[in-house]
């Protein structure tokens, strides 16, 4: 009898086997425990909205009545088996509604239309980007003389348009400023124009600074807009020269008017009341309106802050030359007497009469170029030299008001750099404008004194508290 052949041995010994079959049966058991990071998202989300509609209603329970919470298992708010899938699909239900409400836009009107300018855009390529041809745009502008503001664009501006269903134009209007609007409506007989303009509250308001480097930017701190910072220099300019009298400490204070729309700040008025202290010596001034309607700065006291001449004819310039008797001319290269002074400032910049006056001269004058003389009263006389050129209406002949634009900077006749070349002479002798004594103006009249303290002492004493209230402040 054949012997039957061994039996081959295991491939793995048995404890092998038996390891193996007891990690296969945990990473079973670990499969149903630990659910996949989609389930696990899914059972998150539920367990957070299931806490939290547990413990509302918890806090509603003392409300119940005992046979809700523990005898009748209908009506108790824990009763039956919790529903994972009924709660998961509401919750997605929620998400995707709120989804869909923060996503979905109402349609846009077709016949309502919008266009910022850009560079380079006239009314015409504006029309034509709405679909309104060139007849369209004739037909609005022909409707009336005002209708043409349309036209002077400016970058930026937004046009609201209004078509009719067949495509022509409706209404059109434009926000012009915060306190302007203008717009043009179709009617019977063309397009009617109509301008609206908000009245803005006024208000008062303070501000103080005190100079570290020049005024612009000290008042640009202290919440002053650029124009408010020319008022300022020109309601003191009859006593401190911006050019040259300022230093570093100088202080001032302004009360101002301030327009406001809505709670928003949208312009500046007058200033009403200002001081300033330039190397230690307080200026004040106050705006007053005679009896008779003449409105004029005066200081604290009723004097006329307004004098027969302004300091500097150029605002905020350098002194590049003083008056001289013994100056080395720049381009004769030889001594020459210097009987004025020379304000640098770029090309351009605005000269300004010193004082009311008939223009004799205006035109080419030698080695002054463009020049401008001007003859006050019988004693007085100013020249004003290297222009660029004149301003409208400056002629021979002619009369100016003080502080009016009579030209602009620029470097004619014989000069090596834009600036303007001052000269003040006295019965017919040249002295220094610097160190001139300036006439003064008349003060308030005797019969308004008394109302004229009545305004000047609360805005003076506002001022005072004012201030203290921001020392105070700053040592906090």
């Amino acid at each position: 009898m054949t012997p039957s052949a061994p039996k081959a041995p295991p491939l793995y010994p048995k404890s092998h086997l038996l390891a193996a079959s007891g990690v296969a049966a945990l990473l079973s058991l670990a499969l149903l425990v630990f659910p996949s990071r989609e389930v696990e998202a899914k059972k998150t989300y539920l367990n957070l909205d299931l806490e939290s509609s547990t413990e509302q209603l918890l806090q509603e329970k003392d409300d119940l009545r005992p046979e809700q919470i523990l005898g009748n298992q209908d009506n108790s708010p824990f009763s039956g088996s919790l529903n994972l899938t009924e709660p998961q699909k509401s919750a997605n239900q929620s998400v995707d509604q709120q989804d869909s409400l923060t996503t979905t836009e109402p349609p846009s009107d077709p016949l309502l239309k919008t266009v910022t300018v850009g560079n380079g855009d006239t009314l015409s390529t504006v029309f034509s980007r709405v679909g309104l041809t060139a007849s369209d745009l004739h037909e609005a502008l022909g409707a009336n003389k005002e209708a043409k503001q349309f036209s002077r664009l400016k970058i930026g501006q937004v046009l609201d348009f209004k078509l009719t269903p067949e495509g022509k134009l409706d209404t059109l209007s434009s926000k012009l400023s915060d306190l302007e609007s203008i717009s043009l409506s179709k009617n019977d007989s063309g397009y009617s124009f109509k301008r609206d303009r908000v009245k803005p509250e006024v208000r008062t308001s303070y501000a103080h600074g005190v100079i570290k480097s020049s005024l612009f930017l000290s008042a640009k701190r202290a919440g002053l807009s650029h124009s408010l910072t020319m008022d300022l220099a020109n309601v003191f300019g009859y006593d401190i020269d911006f050019a040259l009298d300022i230093r570093e400490g100088d202080e001032f204070e302004v009360i101002y008017e301030e327009h406001v729309v809505n709670g928003k700040q949208v312009g500046n008025g007058d200033i009403l009341a200002a001081r300033f202290t330039n190397r230690g010596k307080p200026y004040t001034a106050v705006r007053y309106t005679s009896k008779q309607g003449a409105t004029s700065y005066y200081n604290a006291d009723g004097n006329s802050m307004r004098k027969a001449f302004i300091r500097t004819p150029v605002d905020f310039a350098r002194i590049s030359s003083r008056f001289s008797v013994g100056r080395k001319h720049p381009i004769l290269n030889k001594i020459r007497a210097h009987k004025g002074v020379d304000y640098a400032a770029p090309r351009g910049t605005p000269i300004k009469a010193a004082g009311d006056g008939k223009i004799i001269v205006a035109g080419r004058r030698g080695g002054y170029g463009n020049a401008v003389i001007i003859q006050h009263g019988s004693s007085y006389r100013t020249l004003y030299g290297h222009m660029q050129g004149f301003a409208k209406g400056i002629r021979t002949g002619g009369t100016v008001k003080q502080g009016q634009v009579i030209g602009y900077i620029g470097t004619t006749g014989l000069s090596t750099g834009p600036h303007l070349h001052y000269e003040f002479q006295v019965n017919g002798v040249h002295v220094d404008p610097l160190s001139q004594k300036l006439p003064m103006a008349d003060p308030i009249a005797k019969t308004e004194k008394q109302r004229f303290m009545q305004l000047s002492k609360p805005l003076m004493a506002r001022m005072d508290q004012e201030k203290a209230t921001l020392l105070a402040l700053d040592k906090r």
